[in-house]
């Protein structure tokens, strides 16, 4: 948890503010008492009303004062516990932006939600409790032992005994209850990731009418959550009747040994009461404690996982931030080469890509086909370094990728992924998405380029219309149509289609590949496809099997010298349409 401190910085005035005020209303509390033993010892004693009303009026004020401590304490530890709330979840998702693709698969999208969310509020509420009560509580236990021995130094050694045996429990619970909140947060992981994926294919659930084994499922991951939940909370639920147990008692001991020393004349009625009220605050003052332990112990547990990820540095890091400049006019200089490239996935063994020697001149169309799984989006996700490759270099108009500055390298690229990405708003603010002050010439000629024309003006709204989550509201053509218009806004250097034409229909395929090759001059385009029709234009066709190329050329070089590409060709189209 002393990790995260560093976030409650801007928040300093707040933090030192509440607990003094608590410590404030703490010192009026522990006046309480001695006045109560001055009202039975004088006031009730003599029967003196006016002493009494002076004293009681006494109480009253200490009261509101207390109260007016109480609530300025609440007032600026919920500022700070909110603000370090805040300031957290902005650097974690800050954090997790700058990670690569190799954590964030190894972290899993379901953690990272959890820490963003629940783990992040665990902590918040576990800063609020502790500006709260780390102080006063502590401090009342304290003070009311020393103000005990002001009054009685032989019947305070009751407090001596039961005060250091709640602490060995309430340790004693939390060291138990720590490692078990972890477990209950991993639960809470795998309830999330069950959800999220029965959500996200609930169509997929409906048409094969597993509906039942997926609540089967959610049950079970549910009740072990639940089980972890109960057997903490049942641990936890120890802490409340064990303290009360051992403050009652150490009371009964007070009144017992409190009354023998009335009786010989050592102490008076009033200091015995004194001294029953110091033991109840004590027991007050534990219970608050006791539940500061329960959640922040809680807060421990969640700290340490938010920590993980802060402790997760990105594999890709911006070793570059110049500017480089580059002079490519020539022609000389290619695109984009890659120099005996290797990749190895972490955690695999064997390598998606081996020894990649591949140059593409400025203005080519690339193709790329293989089977399922010959490393084809691998090659292409390596270019803008989504991941860096294990062995060899990549270069970019002549310049190492690793050289170069990540938003000046990726400001070069035009992505349009194999899963069509859509986000919540307008469709005019998610054409912007790659360039903010894209007009809407731009976007029209964008969306013509990619058949999407037709689309937006079918809406009502047109460039206002607003997309739901996913763009669910979108058919997948449609969708895959949109995201490569999305990409050719911002005009790239080099275009990536990473087989997002999918879902379209040859016609529609044969329209979108003319439009891109006769309006983007100057424009590197790679595509990834299945499908021997979408590339068979290209300038050069790329084909990969196992992670190796065997073969590079055009349509008909390949039909000729590479058995691969002519197996893929005529298992697809017949032989006319193949020559």
């Amino acid at each position: 948890m002393r990790k995260l401190v560093k976030y409650l910085k801007n928040y300093k005035k707040e933090s030192i503010i509440g607990p003094l005020f608590k410590l404030l209303e703490a010192c009026f509390e522990l006046v309480v008492p001695l006045i109560m033993a001055n009202i039975i010892d004088i006031g009730i004693k003599n029967r003196d009303l006016t002493y009494i009303l002076k004293m009681g009026s006494i109480l009253v004020l200490f009261g509101v004062l207390g109260l007016a401590c109480s609530l300025t304490a609440q007032y600026f530890a919920a500022k700070a516990a909110v603000g370090f709330g805040t300031e957290l979840r902005h650097e974690l998702f800050r954090h997790i932006g700058e990670l690569s693709y190799t954590e964030i698969d190894k972290a899993g999208n379901s953690t990272l939600i959890t820490r963003m969310t629940s783990d992040i509020n665990q902590a918040q509420s576990g800063v609020n409790l502790v500006l709260r009560l780390f102080l006063r509580s502590p401090f009342i236990v304290v003070g009311a032992l020393i103000m005990a021995f002001t009054i009685s130094v032989k019947v305070s050694v009751i407090f001596v005994i039961a005060v250091p045996l709640l602490s060995v429990v309430i340790y004693g619970i939390m060291m138990i209850t720590i490692p078990l909140y972890k477990k209950v947060q991993k639960g809470l992981d795998r309830v999330l990731l069950t959800t999220r994926e029965n959500l996200e294919g609930i169509r997929v659930v409906r048409a094969f009418r597993t509906q039942g084994r997926e609540k089967e499922e959610f049950a079970n991951e549910s009740d072990l959550l639940m089980k972890l939940q109960v057997l903490v909370g049942r641990i936890s639920a120890l802490l409340n009747p064990i303290t009360y147990v051992i403050v009652n008692m150490a009371i009964i001991f007070i009144v017992w040994f409190g009354g023998k020393e009335v009786y010989a004349g050592n102490l008076t009625q009033g200091e015995v009461i004194a001294l029953v009220n110091y033991m109840s605050q004590i027991l007050l003052a534990l219970v608050a404690l006791s539940n500061l332990i329960i959640t922040f112990t809680k807060a421990l547990a969640s700290a340490g996982r938010i920590n993980e990820i802060f402790e997760m540095k990105p594999s890709i890091q911006n070793e570059n931030t110049g500017n480089i400049e580059q002079d490519i006019e020539s022609g000389d200089v290619p695109k984009v080469e890659f120099r005996h490239v290797s990749f190895v996935y972490e955690g695999d063994k064997s390598p998606v890509l081996s020894e990649i020697n591949v140059t593409v001149k400025k203005g080519e169309t690339v193709g790329l086909i293989g089977g399922t799984g010959s490393g084809k989006s691998t090659f292409v996700h390596l270019l803008p370094r989504f991941y860096d490759a294990t062995e060899g270099e990549i270069l970019v108009d002549g310049t190492n990728v690793k050289n170069y500055d990540l938003e000046e390298l990726r400001k070069k690229f035009g992505l349009v992924p194999q899963k069509a990405v859509l986000f919540h708003g307008t469709i005019r603010e998610n054409m912007r998405y790659g360039k903010e002050d894209a007009k809407d010439e731009e976007i029209w000629q964008a969306l013509r380029i990619a058949q999407a024309e037709d689309v937006v003006k079918s809406k009502q709204h047109e460039l206002e219309e607003m997309i739901s989550e996913g763009g669910k509201n979108f058919s997948g053509g449609q969708r895959q149509r949109l995201t490569i218009a999305r990409a050719l806004v911002r005009n790239p250097e080099i275009l990536i289609l990473d087989d997002s034409a999918s879902a379209l229909d040859f016609a529609t395929d044969a329209r979108l590949r003319k439009a891109i090759r006769e309006n983007t001059e100057n424009m590197t385009v790679f595509i990834v496809s299945q499908r021997a029709t979408s590339i068979m234009q290209a300038d050069k066709i790329i084909v990969l099997d196992a992670g190796r190329i065997v073969g590079i050329g055009t349509h008909k070089e390949l039909l000729k010298d590479c058995s691969v590409y002519k197996e893929i060709c005529y298992s697809q189209l017949s032989k006319e349409e193949v020559e």
